[in-house]
């Protein structure tokens, strides 16, 4: 990730600050979590933190010996408490939650730390990389626009990026397919990773010959490497 920390996590109180929170964390099993990178991963627009898609990942990626942390924001907390579907909070507010997670966890992990989420998790980190000055920013899926408006991407801030960026994205993503997005003036620091036929959630067509797994494994096995996971 281009910068040298010393790797360290205060074990007893970091465990007391996940529980205090609701947060969930997957420490890496390849080699001491205190000597891994971390990544704190947000959720997309409409599942939770827990979904099958983040779970997944968190497990994968842990298994390549990254430390992987995940948060909610408040409406989607909201939900937990009552049940009721709501739509995200605005972009302020979900800003906000990110810088506050973020300082948490810095205060933690004195080791590599990285950014980054599903869709909308990814694209609200995307916003804040440069102004939090952190190690990475790692997007799953990422929304360069709304469906069906390549037109009308949401990339003006890609293109001065300075933090070191890596998307993983299908190749035929309603939110982003190949196509619009190599027509994108994308910073230098940005490297996208294509998978096969993959959609939003990085699951290919059958006729490519792909599986999701394939994919699913391909992805955190780039995230891990990109981010300096031994």
């Amino acid at each position: 990730m281009g910068k040298e920390h010393k790797a360290s996590i205060d074990g007893d109180q970091w465990a007391q600050c996940v529980r205090e929170h609701g947060w969930l964390w997957n420490a890496a099993t390849s080699v001491d979590a205190g000597q891994s990178p971390t990544l704190i991963l947000a959720h997309g627009a409409g599942a939770p933190m827990d979904s099958g898609f983040m779970g997944d990942m968190a497990a994968r990626l842990a298994g390549h010996g990254v430390n992987v942390l995940r948060f909610e924001f408040p409406y989607m907390a909201q939900r937990r408490v009552d049940g009721g579907k709501r739509p995200p909070n605005p972009a302020p507010r979900l800003l906000e939650c990110w810088r506050e997670v973020y300082a948490q966890v810095r205060r933690h992990v004195a080791g590599p730390l990285a950014i980054g989420g599903k869709s909308m998790g990814g694209r609200m980190a995307s916003l804040l990389a440069d102004e939090l000055a952190v190690d990475a920013l790692v997007c799953l899926g990422y929304p360069f626009y709304a469906v069906g408006k390549p037109q009308k991407p949401r990339v003006e801030h890609l293109a001065g990026l300075k933090t070191s960026t890596l998307i993983v994205q299908g190749e035929r993503d309603a939110l982003g397919n190949r196509a619009a997005v190599q027509g994108y003036g994308l910073s230098p620091g940005i490297e996208v990773m294509w998978l096969v036929a993959g959609d939003h959630d990085l699951k290919p067509l059958k006729a490519s010959g792909f599986t999701h797994e394939q994919h699913l494994e391909a992805a955190a096995g780039k995230v891990a490497g990109f981010l300096g996971a031994r």
